[in-house]
């Protein structure tokens, strides 16, 4: 077909309509397939189609159904359309047309296009593009856009700066405050006359980034543009500083916000509400909610459950409870964010009689329970190790019409494997592929710490290559907690291989994972080891905690090596390393079991005379290293020393003076001690020498850690671990490792269950 016939025949059908108005599209068919950019641009030429937007539309959509892909995907067709529908100010039918066409054109053929087109583009095409690729995400693409108009110095509309302004400060890129700044003063160059809802946009972006200066200075600006400040740009400004806990600041900001005239509305205290909240300054809260009615603004639902929740995360439940009787009295009915607050609160502070109270108070009052409801419920089920309990409560759950969610399942699985049912979790991961909820990284963790717990570290390994080729996203926990595992099972090489993998996969670990290698490596007799990794982590600009710093000088103690110990502190110490009570207590500790009781000595005497901390565990350990000497006399001295610090002595302290006087023959005088001792309440055992009670209490103690880090009581462990520590006694190397294995899950695990909404 020649084109003449195309052209003539496709402007024949355009310009007669069926008697309804719409077009004979089966007409059009038989000439789309020979239809080129070129012959599209001679139809559209024609002056009684320019002026019909409507038979405009149905052609190009015609188009878009009928014509091949190549021709589809093509933006020719789109760009020659948009002019005539823009000269007869279709914008919105325009922009549709452009969104449409970018949310598929993946090559962005489109925008490359506009950038160099055969043509010259008016201002309203480009304008429009613009706030099109704004609103579909294309926040770059848009920016490019922007120079373009600037290269050709057309002045863009207000409303789409404002857009692309937005677009820009929300975004993720560290870089879009500064952007956004440039294309503001660009866009006043070219005579765009900036409103409040311009600054308001740029004040948001510098408060986000913490940047308060910069956005005192723009309201400043402000009346220079004949703009004036509003509730919302104070608004902004002190919920940011309310965040970020400058009140100091924020009341500077509040008296501003009265000077000009500014009343503070509902939104304003609900911000100062929060702020204090977050603070845990809940008295000044109520203050601010007493002055939200005496200045006539009433507190709404919001503020009060912001109080609630406030007073709930500090444990006080009865206060939390009159300010709810409080809303009922201003005629406020409290809702289910209202009950879930206080019942998460009274399970966490409370017990479970006053939380499953309140579920039926909110039952009587008619306020449904949700997911969040039923979640707060199972989650503390599962804390409790009521496992069963829990399972029913989901039953439950289902029969009332609420369906379980993924944070439902993750709190069933994380109960299952505390309990040692892993079979029982398995299936739960099951259930929830079959009802659509695909698991989640915390999901994998959860079942990744018992496996490893269970020593089962082949499975524990091939459910991570497992997940990963399901589409899970590993991240520092799922590798830190299988590296603890094979440091457990002495398998530093495989720990260390991960470790590897895990930057590999550009995985950036952070200083709890480093202290996790490192603390395997000490225990694995590899200090010098943990040390090349330390300066590895210097060098990519973390700060080492007390605690990294602790693990290394405890690791040359393990190995005997107490020389290194102190170099390695002196060196820290010149990094701005602050040595602390366990610090110090790790180096006495590594002299004493050495034998070098003067340097002990030495250090012991120098910490006292610079006033530094010291402590029963302190005394302890000198003491049992004279004892062992048969240095009594000294041990005494000690003993009478430390009772002038009002440190009491303890077990430890005791057994080993009673030890080393049975031991040097003075059984008498050791009797008589321990007749004393027994009247005080002290249990003492008087023929126990100091290596068997080091040994019994090195297995006592280790075993019961190990137990409760099993069962997930992580505190009652540290107790026991401290414990310990008071009594000089040892633990095995895998109860260290068991002990940082728990508290690195209870740090880096990402649980959201049951959080109230």
């Amino acid at each position: 077909m020649r084109e003449e016939e195309v052209v003539e025949g496709v402007t024949r059908i355009l310009q007669q309509k069926k008697e309804n108005g719409e077009l004979e599209s089966e007409k059009l068919q038989r000439f789309i397939p020979h239809l080129t950019p070129t012959l599209i641009d001679s139809i559209l030429s024609c002056n009684t189609l320019c002026s019909n937007p409507t038979t405009l539309l149905s052609f190009f959509n015609c188009l878009q159904t009928h014509a091949p892909p190549p021709l589809r995907s093509s933006p020719h067709a789109l760009l020659s359309i948009l002019p005539p529908l823009l000269l007869r100010r279709k914008f919105s039918d325009a922009k549709s047309l452009l969104i449409s066409f970018i949310s598929s054109d993946r090559t962005h053929a489109l925008h490359a296009l506009l950038l160099r087109p055969r043509r010259s583009l008016s201002k309203p095409l480009l304008d429009t593009a613009l706030g099109a690729y704004v609103h579909t995400g294309h926040t770059h693409h848009a920016y490019l856009l922007f120079q373009k108009m600037k290269r050709l110095r057309f002045t863009p509309n207000l409303l789409t700066c404002n857009t692309l302004l937005n677009s820009l400060v929300r975004s993720l890129s560290s870089h879009s405050t500064l952007l956004a700044s440039g294309i503001f003063h660009d866009a006043v160059a070219l005579g765009v006359k900036p409103n409040t809802n311009t600054f308001n946009i740029l004040i948001y972006g510098y408060c986000r980034h913490k940047k308060f200066d910069h956005a005192l200075a723009l309201v400043q600006q402000m009346p220079e543009f004949g703009c004036f400040p509003d509730n919302v740009t104070y608004n902004t400004i002190l919920d940011a500083l309310c965040k970020k806990g400058q009140l100091s600041k924020v009341r500077d900001v509040l008296t501003e916000m009265k000077n000009v005239g500014l009343v503070p509305n509902r939104n304003t205290y609900n911000i100062l509400v929060h702020g204090y909240c977050r603070l845990k300054w809940l008295k000044e809260a109520a203050e601010v909610i007493d002055l939200m009615t005496k200045d006539g603004v009433l507190p709404d639902i919001w503020t009060y459950n912001t109080l609630v929740r406030g007073l709930c995360d500090e444990g006080k439940i009865d206060e939390a409870i009159r300010v709810r009787d409080e809303m009922v009295s201003l005629k406020l009915i409290p809702d289910v964010v209202t009950y879930n607050t206080l019942i998460d609160g009274c399970f966490k502070w409370c017990g479970s009689v006053e939380g499953f109270r309140l579920i039926e108070e909110m039952k009587l009052r008619g306020v449904e329970m949700n997911v969040v409801t039923h979640n707060i419920v199972v989650k503390w089920l599962c804390k409790e190790g009521k496992i069963d309990e829990a399972s029913d409560a989901v039953v439950r759950m289902v029969e009332s019409g609420v369906y379980p969610d993924r944070f439902t399942y993750n709190t069933m699985i994380n109960g299952y494997c505390k309990a040692g049912k892993l079979g029982e979790a398995f299936k739960m991961m099951d259930e929830m592929a079959r009802k659509g909820l695909k698991p989640d990284v915390f999901t994998l963790n959860s079942v990744l710490h018992t496996l490893c717990m269970e020593k089962k570290l082949e499975e524990a390994y091939e459910l991570t290559v497992q997940a990963g080729k399901r589409g899970y996203i590993l991240d520092e926990v799922t590798y830190g907690t299988l590296i603890m595992g094979y440091f457990k099972a002495e398998q530093e090489d495989k720990a260390l291989k991960l470790w590897e993998e895990m930057k590999g996969r550009g995985i950036l670990p952070s200083v709890v994972t480093y202290n996790t290698l490192i603390r395997g490596l000490c225990l694995s007799w590899k200090t010098d080891q943990a040390v090349d990794k330390l300066n590895e982590l210097l060098e990519k600009g973390l700060v080492p905690d007390e605690s990294t710093c602790n693990i290394v000088i405890h690791g040359y103690c393990w190995e005997g090596m107490v020389e290194k110990a102190f170099e390695f502190h002196n060196k820290m110490i010149g990094k701005s390393f602050k040595p602390d009570i366990f610090t110090r207590n790790i180096l006495l500790r590594g002299l004493c079991r050495e034998g070098m009781l003067e340097k002990a000595f030495k250090l012991f005497n120098s910490l006292v005379s610079k006033e530094a901390s010291v402590d029963v565990v302190t005394y302890n350990t000198l003491i049992s290293a004279v004892c062992k000497e048969g240095r009594l006399e000294e041990a005494f001295d000690l003993i009478t020393e430390m009772e002038g610090k009002k440190l009491e002595p303890n077990r430890y302290t005791y057994n080993a003076i009673v030890n080393a006087l049975t031991h040097a023959g003075r059984t008498e005088e050791a009797e008589k001690f321990m007749s004393k001792l027994l009247e005080a309440g002290q249990d003492v055992k008087p023929h126990e020498t100091s290596q068997e009670l080091d040994a019994s209490g090195d297995i006592m103690y280790s075993e019961q850690i190990s137990d409760l880090c099993t069962q997930g009581k992580y505190k009652e462990a540290m107790k026991l671990f401290q414990e310990s520590e008071e009594k000089g006694i040892g633990l095995n190397k895998y109860t260290y490792i068991k002990l940082m294995d728990g508290f690195l899950k209870r740090r880096k695990s990402v649980s959201k269950v049951a959080q109230p909404n």
